[in-house]
């Protein structure tokens, strides 16, 4: 329809917020086929995981192209507090696909995160959502330092 190709040229607001829409659609259909899938079935919590993973990417994927690409990447890992270098960055995307693509798709950063192999960005993931539940706010001043307790 002509809406469609009209809103390609307006960048901004609404079109961002299009392009968010059908990306959460397309990932919410791809989440049904993982619950569908019996390679998963004993998975605990399979539908929560999913709408984890589902958020998770939307972070990553700036741009909602529906890829990771390696600045993505890049700037998740800064924004974690986790930062890599270029060649880094390549390996990890390559852990994640396989070594077939540059760009990190929705299916296989599910089957990472929910796979028996081990890959940096998994760990990386699973660490930031340990670290969230753990860790206390802190409130109040920090406490005294006495002189016998400095190193």
């Amino acid at each position: 329809s002509m809406a469609v190709t009209l809103n390609s040229r307006f960048q901004g607001g609404k079109a961002y917020g299009q392009r968010r829409a059908q990306q959460e659609g397309r990932l919410e259909e791809i989440n049904k086929e993982f619950l569908c899938d019996p390679k998963f079935s004993d998975e605990e919590d399979l539908e929560e995981k999913l709408a984890v993973f589902k958020e998770k990417y939307m972070e990553f994927d700036l741009n909602n192209q529906g890829e990771i690409d390696l600045m993505s990447v890049k700037r998740m890992m800064e924004k974690l507090g986790a930062p890599k270098t270029h060649l880094e960055l390549k390996k990890m995307i390559s852990e994640v696909t396989g070594g077939v693509s540059e760009t990190i798709s929705y299916q296989d950063f599910v089957n990472v995160m929910l796979g028996k192999r081990s890959a940096v960005l998994k760990l990386v993931m699973l660490f930031e959502g340990k670290a969230n539940e753990n860790i206390p706010k802190p409130s109040g001043p920090p406490p005294e330092r006495d002189i016998a307790s400095l190193p």
